[in-house]
């Protein structure tokens, strides 16, 4: 089962980088925000239209949850501008690992103070020498 989720999420990890081919020309013609307007728009419809006929019917009540659970939209919309903005810029490579970076590295963070409820993973020599290993490639690909 952690095999099939591992895949999956790399699977996502490569739509990201189809994303961000397809946001950073738009963001040119239409403008930044734009771009990441229409992202979130046909998102919101699909993921309206995917709870429509998936979800369940006896869910909790999303006004009920702690507020501070809503600031992933938040953080989703700086994330895509950025995305939209970079992308032409410094390219896909450089975009995906410096993103990726940022993600490990804070991960890394959460992860071992157990912070947003998650379980408490400490900081080993092996997570930070990955982490090391993704600086490299960060580096390495700015070189190229």
């Amino acid at each position: 089962m952690q095999l099939l989720l591992i895949l999956l999420v790399i699977v996502g990890g490569m739509g990201l980088s189809v994303e961000a081919g397809i946001l950073g020309p738009l963001g040119e013609q239409v403008g930044h925000l734009w771009a990441t307007f229409s992202i979130f728009g046909v998102g919101a419809a699909l993921t309206f239209l995917l709870m429509l006929f998936f979800s369940p019917r006896n869910s909790p009540s999303f006004f009920e949850q702690p507020s501070w659970q809503l600031l992933g939209g938040i953080l989703g919309t700086g994330y895509v501008v950025i995305l939209t903005m970079t992308t032409p810029v410094i390219g896909i490579a450089m975009t995906m690992i410096g993103i990726l970076a940022g993600q490990v590295s804070k991960s890394l963070i959460i992860d071992h103070f157990g912070l947003l409820g998650t379980p408490h993973r400490k900081i080993d020599r092996k997570r930070l020498i990955a982490l090391l290993f993704i600086v490299a490639a960060l580096l390495l690909i700015a070189k190229s």
